[in-house]
């Protein structure tokens, strides 16, 4: 039975963390989702925590599977490679074991050259990159602080909304001390809803426009004419 071999797509602010390979020698140039080998016995999640910790220094949350297994190793395929979306939740991620590390959007996946194996993840991942929400549907988590931000994004995109953060900005200020964070999302209001309860913040949806299909509502005329008092 083959081995199983865990991957960390670790989205920030609408990118996903790639990582450059130096060894071996086929794959040293190469870009992959950074991960390792499950040890036996061990919970996948356990496992890509440990190895994100090992290789980039800083902790992960795991967030959902992506779908699919990838194989590893050609025509005699000694593993397959199952990919988690997580975000980081404590440290900077550092390169220890990987030469480079680069942040890359939807747009920029195509940009590097990937590992075979890490590649039927790409498509899902453009998916959850999506640069931007539709304005029609967009709505606004309001939140105090950038991590709090961060959070409620990487949630919406691991649950297959598509959103972003901004810096909140106060009308005719510019400069950023105390500003809040917005994430604009095409997420569902109620979902949103929850994560601004769950991280302290506030909801900030357009008011709906009004149906031009309905007729308005009826206006009270005045019975008789307005006197005019005059001093």
């Amino acid at each position: 039975m083959p081995r199983t071999v865990v991957a960390a797509a670790i989205l920030e602010r609408g990118r996903v963390l790639a990582a450059r390979r130096t060894s071996p020698p086929a794959a040293a140039g190469r870009w992959e989702l950074p991960g390792g080998k499950v040890e036996p016995g061990e919970d996948p999640a356990v496992a890509l925590v440990r190895e994100i910790g090992e290789e980039l220094g800083c902790l992960v949350e795991v967030l959902d599977w992506l779908p699919g297994r990838s194989p590893i190793g050609g025509t005699e395929t000694t593993a397959e490679l199952v990919a988690a979306t997580a975000r980081i939740s404590a440290g900077e991620p550092r390169p220890r074991e990987h030469d480079q590390l680069r942040w890359l959007g939807a747009d920029d996946l195509d940009s590097v050259d990937w590992l075979e194996p890490d590649r039927p993840f790409l498509e899902p991942l453009r998916r959850l990159l999506a640069p931007e929400p539709d304005a029609a549907q967009a709505r606004r988590a309001i939140l105090f602080s950038e991590s709090d931000a961060d959070a409620v994004a990487a949630a919406l995109i691991a649950a297959g909304w598509r959103a972003r953060v901004r810096r909140e900005r106060y009308q005719g200020e510019d400069d950023d001390e105390d500003h809040p964070w917005a994430v604009e999302t095409d997420a569902a209001e109620l979902v949103l809803e929850l994560l601004v309860d769950e991280y302290d913040g506030w909801l900030d949806v357009a008011p709906e426009e009004p149906d031009a299909s309905r007729a308005p509502e009826p206006i009270d005329l005045p019975t008789q004419p307005k006197r005019i008092t005059r001093e």
